[in-house]
């Protein structure tokens, strides 16, 4: 994934004196210290890494997977821990689309957070309303739901309090992405059969929560067009600092550009080689003209 126009684009505790060779009064817990009080290391074991990586000056988990007495599973949870971000085993239910959350330190997801801080600078940061971005593109197979369910992830990841609404009453995914099933969503607190409970607090994934889209309705621009959906982004508004709103594609209906007014901002997607240039610029014309804040675009190459 490469961002085009760059303008969109437990603290840790000090340890305590130990007997374990592996810890330093006054420095942050290093790896083999983690892993042995977690109980996945034993302190023979860590012993053989430490010399190993002693005579071969490498790092203490690629020492540790050099000798097999480490997974990369028991090395990602570690890192966790020192630089204090949230864990997903490799046996998760979430989707590995996810990978905010499962390659933390690859190259997309790095993009990801330039994108983040832009926006920050660009729109959340500049009001209390500004805390709605509706994630659009303006054909299908873009990979909106990829980049909002990445990109609420990396707000959660900042601390910010992150909602990830699914809007595309559609064909849904979020609800996928998220291993959540079938449940009450967005359609059913529109039309009253839901209240706030249908918002699902992702437990792997600090400070992130869920909206699902919900049962499909057979009129999801009404809904979206209802003064209904407005008092719930209001509301939620006031329980959450980012909410990330996905959409349908534009070329099949109208609500990516209901979703985008409400919220007053969006977050352009655009697929490479496969998104129509000329369908783009029709779309977010459009979008200007509804008085939207365009704060960016992505270029999607997944």
């Amino acid at each position: 994934m490469n961002t085009q126009n760059s303008q969109i684009v437990r603290s840790i505790p000090l340890v305590k004196a130990s007997t374990n060779p592996l810890v330093e009064s006054g420095h942050a817990r290093p790896m083999g210290s983690i892993l042995i009080d977690s109980g996945r290391l034993s302190g023979g074991n860590a012993e053989k890494i430490l010399t190993f990586q002693r005579e071969n000056g490498v790092r203490f988990g690629e020492a540790g997977r050099t000798l097999g007495l480490l997974t990369e599973d028991d090395v990602r949870f570690a890192l966790s821990v020192q630089f204090h971000y949230s864990y997903i085993p490799s046996g998760s239910s979430l989707s590995h689309e996810l990978i905010a959350a499962y390659q933390p330190d690859s190259v997309a997801v790095e993009e990801l957070r330039m994108l983040r801080s832009q926006l920050m600078l660009r729109w959340f940061n500049n009001g209390s309303d500004h805390k709605g971005l509706a994630v659009v593109s303006a054909g299908s197979g873009d990979g909106r739901s990829y980049i909002a369910a990445n990109l609420a992830i990396v707000f959660s990841q900042l601390g910010e309090r992150t909602l990830l609404i699914d809007a595309d009453m559609r064909i849904p995914r979020q609800h996928i992405l998220f291993s959540l099933g079938k449940r009450a969503g967005l359609s059913d607190i529109l039309v009253g059969r839901a209240g706030s409970d249908a918002i699902v607090r992702i437990d792997a994934l600090s400070n992130l929560s869920v909206l699902s889209a919900g049962a499909i309705p057979p009129n999801p621009q009404e809904l979206l067009g209802r003064q209904s959906f407005s008092k719930l982004l209001l509301s939620l508004a006031e329980d959450f600092d980012v909410m990330i709103i996905d959409t349908p594609p534009a070329s099949a209906c109208a609500d990516a550009h209901t979703v985008a007014v409400r919220t007053g901002a969006a977050l352009v997607v655009a697929r490479q080689n496969r998104s129509s240039v000329v369908q783009l610029g029709q779309f977010t014309h459009s979008l200007r003209e509804f008085g939207v804040t365009l704060v960016g675009s992505v270029l999607n190459d997944t």
